[in-house]
């Protein structure tokens, strides 16, 4: 009796751990394989942090894949997401970024399609408009926050030996060809839909792969909480998207009825949303239901246990302290975390044999996603699947649903009404009936907390926070408790017994080639001139964010002196008067967002994290003083803008002494200075311009605008801001001008290399050689690199500002000389002759090249002023072994 007690009672416990692990082991006995599509914004890496935190023998990410054409840049965001699965011991997972395919005119879809561009938009590049980006803010509270999450990545994050790589980063496509191709796999959209629409229009054998769907997204029933009057509100009050079905704060006057994600690319949403495999949405119906209250932030701030939780809690608490009202416990939602709960909530219970979702409420619904507006077959212009063709693109259905108008931007006056709710509905989950619908199962709201006594009214919210806060799974460290002897140093020289050089500000767009002439320029005795300052600009070849790679390579160099202005995001008059953080790209769309473009120019062509770490970077620390909302934590770390630093340098001017300014890029700062301090020019003594193309040869040497072949005969600097450029050709300055015919005499790679090849050569004459030598193979190599030349010769102003051009044998002339500036594309940018100026411009005419690059090595490898710190790698020697 006793032996048949002890085998029923191991029969049960077999069953029970039967049981017990059938959870995980349904379906062949493997876990769900994850792929995760992501535009990395804020709430996009909550949700890439609770997915690593779950268990892996059940939820398995295997990759993720950056969305490029929505709130993050590409360099940027890989870097985000590298640092988080270094952080979290997770560097297995494939990364897939950018991809320089394109989409010919006859419709054939090239391989690697990189998804910086909407599918209605994708030409043979990645340089191209912005017609559904532009309503995502540029500046502070957009983009640049979202690059740096606020400076809390460079601060928080530990950073890995991941890094991306000119022609060897994996492309997105090539990350989902390759996670589909080896088996099922569940795919999570947090983002823009391009990279899968792209996918699935190219790889339809590979359909049988997806099990699931899950997208954050869209709005069906929804109706927006926020921007609504206050009950005892006056009169006077206007409610803004109050009810709208969207949630697009920067296009509600044209289009009230889409989300951000489906608006990014309405026709990648529409290829996703009818491709037949099952969907799972979560729109802003359900995520209107869970917004981050008080009562979750308190909560949070007292539950942080592991790295991930106080990174997560950090960004929060930087989202609220710069939010622009006093409304963000009820306007910012768990958006893209509150899906991957609800997904793999799904995942979870579809394996328990029920459709019971933990954490939202689920119905079916026929839905459809609008792509164009009403009515269908028209030809105006916007809609480039259809207009002045005879066969639409793709083999579209002639009148169809896709042949309507197409929104060209925020102010479409298609989409406007006066005194009235806009009428486009690009990027809409509009609810319908019949062939045009597809039947989708939509999440409508989020489940109330079982335990009725919690302040915690929503059962997510507690599920976050316990998963976040799990000792499983934690992350390893964090960029400071990763080093046992860690130590923030600023590197400031004393120069109180020099005799300091003329005074000098370097203007700059933070190409490769700018990096070099700054390097150059630290290098010229300090007796002939004292960099005081640099202003940065995020309107040409780099975004904004880029800004700290200028603060490390100051660092390496022990200028932590040197302030750094950061300029505005837009060309003169290229911002919308609703706010300064949005506008459009009509001259910018002119820079590849892909290889050979912003990608490298933000990464520094894959060698930025070899420079050592500087204590100072870009934060979105704020005050009142400044006309913040309120004062942050670290109000004293705010960065300063480029007109502050210019008030702030001319004030410390002394009496008789002037400032010298070397442009290397658009003249957007200058111009903005000349506009808004009428004594500028006072106390400006001459401007060094790198830019322009004076036309000798009656119109036979060309431009270099190589994304707009109609305009033939401008210069990059000058097209990318025109107006600008005329407003500075048009003053009173001093102005030499260094024009592209003298700067192509030194587009040679192999001769600055050559000389940099000395023994004992100094840390910055490594990092050079090396930046060269890249921008060299990959010139050689590829067709997307064949303009970086150029970047070679961005050093000549700064040996001409310094005063080597008698060495150089330098020649000059002088020229009256205008900039076109009259809205035209084709002409905008172009340095024009005019003998009825009075005013002439100081224009180089020649100079001994082969000096110039004699000049240039020599001061890079003499010892003097040289680097203080070589590397990152040097500076965690200094720090210690990673602790373990």
């Amino acid at each position: 009796m006793k032996g048949l007690w002890l085998w029923s009672s191991l029969l049960c416990v077999l069953i029970m751990a039967i049981r017990g692990t059938a959870r995980y082991n349904v379906h062949g006995g493997t876990p769900y394989r994850l792929l995760l599509d992501t535009d990395v914004d804020t709430d996009d890496f909550f949700a890439i942090l609770y997915l690593l935190k779950l268990n892996q023998s059940e939820f398995n990410l295997q990759a993720i894949t950056v969305n490029t054409n929505s709130w993050t840049n590409a360099g940027h965001a890989a870097y985000q997401i590298y640092d988080i699965l270094y952080m979290m011991g997770r560097d297995d997972i494939d990364v897939g970024v950018g991809g320089d395919g394109g989409i010919l005119q006859n419709g054939t879809i090239q391989p690697d399609v990189g998804g910086y561009l909407p599918i209605i938009d994708q030409g043979s590049g990645t340089a191209g408009p912005c017609r559904y980006r532009q309503a995502i803010p540029v500046g502070g509270g957009g983009r640049l926050d979202i690059d740096t999450n606020s400076g809390l990545r460079r601060s928080f994050l530990p950073q890995g030996n991941r890094r991306y790589s000119p022609l060897r980063q994996p492309t997105a496509q090539q990350v989902l060809i390759k996670t589909i191709s080896e088996g099922p796999v569940t795919l999570l959209l947090t983002g823009a839909h391009t990279n899968l629409g792209i996918f699935l229009m190219t790889n339809p054998d590979l359909k049988k792969n997806i099990n699931h769907i899950y997208i954050m997204g869209g709005g069906v029933r929804s109706k927006n909480p926020t921007g609504c009057c206050p009950q005892n509100a006056t009169s006077s009050c206007q409610p803004q998207q109050c009810g709208d079905r969207g949630n697009m704060f920067t296009t509600f006057r044209s289009n009230p009825y889409a989300e951000f994600n489906l608006f990014g690319d309405p026709f990648a949403a529409y290829q996703v949303i009818h491709s037949g495999i099952p969907i799972t949405l979560v729109p802003l119906d359900a995520t209107n239901t869970i917004p981050i209250t008080q009562e979750f932030f308190k909560a949070f701030e007292q539950n942080q246990r592991t790295y991930e939780a106080q990174y997560v809690f950090k960004s929060l608490k930087m989202v609220h302290d710069t939010w622009f009202d006093d409304q963000f416990f009820t306007s910012y939602f768990m958006w893209d975390s509150f899906m991957a709960g609800v997904s793999t909530s799904s995942m979870h219970n579809i394996r328990e044999e029920h459709e019971e979702n933990e954490f939202a409420e689920l119905e079916y619904m026929n839905i459809t996603v609008v792509t164009s507006n009403k009515p269908y077959g028209i030809s105006d212009g916007s809609n480039t699947f259809f207009d002045g063709r005879k066969t639409p693109k793709f083999n579209l259905e002639k009148n169809g649903v896709h042949s309507g108008h197409v929104q060209t931007g925020i102010r479409d006056p298609f989409c406007l009404r006066e005194n009235a709710a806009g009428i486009c509905k690009d990027g809409y989950t509009e609810e319908v009936i019949g062939p045009v619908s597809v039947r989708v199962r939509v999440a409508t709201r989020a489940k109330p907390n079982v335990d009725e006594t919690s302040t915690l009214d929503r059962e997510f919210y507690v599920n976050f926070l316990d998963v976040l806060n799990r000792p499983q799974r934690e992350g390893r460290f964090n960029f400071t408790s990763e080093f046992p002897r860690y130590k923030e140093v600023a590197y400031k020289p004393d120069f109180k017994r020099k005799k300091l050089g003329k005074t000098v500000v370097f203007d700059m767009d933070m190409s490769a080639g700018d990096f070099l002439a700054l390097f150059y320029l630290l290098k010229v005795p300090i007796e002939e001139i004292y960099l005081k300052a640099i202003l940065v600009s995020g309107t040409g070849w780099a975004n904004a964010a880029t800004i700290d790679v200028v603060y490390d390579l100051l660092h390496m160099m022990g200028r932590d002196d040197i302030v750094v202005g950061l300029g505005d995001s837009f060309a003169v008059n290229q911002s919308y008067s609703s706010g300064p953080a949005v506008g459009d790209c009509k001259y910018s769309k002119a820079i590849p967002h892909g290889s050979g473009g912003r990608l490298d120019s933000d990464t520094l062509y894959g060698l930025a994290r070899d420079l050592p770490r500087s204590p100072r970077s870009y934060t979105a620390e704020n005050s009142v003083k400044f006309g913040a909302p309120r004062d942050t934590d670290f109000p004293e770390l705010r960065q300063p803008l480029a007109l502050e630093v210019w008030r702030s340098l001319a004030k410390t001017i002394d009496d008789g002494s002037k400032i010298t300014i070397l442009t290397n890029g658009p003249l957007t700062n200058l111009a903005n200075i000349l506009l808004s301090e009428s004594n500028a020019s006072s106390i400006i003594q001459e401007v060094f311009i790198l830019g322009g193309h004076v036309n000798y040869k009656k119109n036979q040497e060309k431009g270099n605008v190589i994304n707009v072949p109609s305009n033939k005969y401008a210069e990059l600097n000058m097209f990318l801001d025109p107006l600008a450029a005329k407003t500075v050709f048009d003053s009173s300055l001093d102005i030499t001008l260094i024009p592209l015919r003298m700067q192509r005499k030194v587009y040679a790679f192999p001769k600055i290399i050559k000389m940099l090849q000395a023994k004992n050569v100094t840390s910055e004459a490594i990092f050079t050689r090396r930046l060269l030598m890249r921008l060299h193979r990959l010139h050689q190599r590829d067709r997307l690199y064949r303009h970086v030349d150029m970047f070679s010769s961005e050093i000549l102003g700064a040996v001409i500002l310094s005063g080597d051009q008698k060495l150089l044998n330098s020649t000059f002339g002088m020229k009256h000389l205008k900039v076109y500036a009259e809205g035209r594309l084709s002409r905008d940018g172009e340095v024009i002759f005019d003998t009825q100026k009075k005013k002439r411009i100081k224009v180089l005419e020649g100079f001994n090249d082969v000096l110039y690059y004699n000049i240039f090595s020599n001061h890079l490898l003499r010892r003097k002023q040289s680097a203080v710190i070589g590397s990152f790698d040097e500076q965690k020697r200094l720090w210690g072994s990673p602790s373990a």
